[in-house]
């Protein structure tokens, strides 16, 4: 139904839910996830790696991604700040930039916590003007809305839109 809208694209999610899959693994859904009419895609980075302080294979794996969307569709970087130190969201939205994502995003909704306007105001700052942010989840009214494009969100993901839209609340934990 949306198909002629170009406003509105499909996203589908790449290495859900910790980032585990191989470099190669990821590419591939990439190119499929596109093929099969994704206009976004949103990689969870290997968290496991990044902890390990393996920096060039979390570069690697975003390059892979954002080599296979080039020129066919956004990419988004999911770092899931909620199990990362301050150091190791600065690293990953470093290694983000570096390896050419046009977004990094706070959290896929699978584990313990969303965004935080502390987490938009360190991602905003490390990746500059350039490269988007994105604020996921805990974003329930349009307060919570105002405060992490304050901070530096230029998108918001909520499963609470209609909510938001109406000026109330949403029950959501997303």
């Amino acid at each position: 139904m949306l198909k002629d809208t170009p406003e509105v694209k499909v996203c589908t999610v790449i290495g859900f839910p910790l980032g585990s899959s191989t470099t190669e693994t990821k590419a591939f859904e990439t190119t499929n996830a596109i093929a099969n009419g994704a206009g976004e895609v949103d990689m969870v980075i290997n968290i496991g790696a990044l902890k390990d302080g393996n920096n060039e294979l979390v570069k690697r794996d975003i390059a892979a991604v954002v080599d296979a969307a080039r020129g066919k569709a956004l990419t988004k970087v999911i770092i899931e700040t909620c199990l990362l130190t301050e150091e190791e969201k600065v690293r990953a939205c470093k290694l983000s930039v570096e390896a050419g994502a046009d977004f990094v995003k706070t959290s896929t909704g699978f584990s313990t916590g969303g965004a935080t306007k502390e987490d938009i105001a360190l991602m905003r700052a490390t990746v500059g003007p350039n490269v988007g942010v994105k604020a996921s989840g805990g974003v329930r009214s349009a307060e919570d809305a105002h405060v992490m494009v304050q901070a530096g969100a230029s998108r918001i993901g909520t499963s609470g839109g209609v909510a938001i839209a109406k000026g109330e609340t949403s029950q959501n934990n997303y």
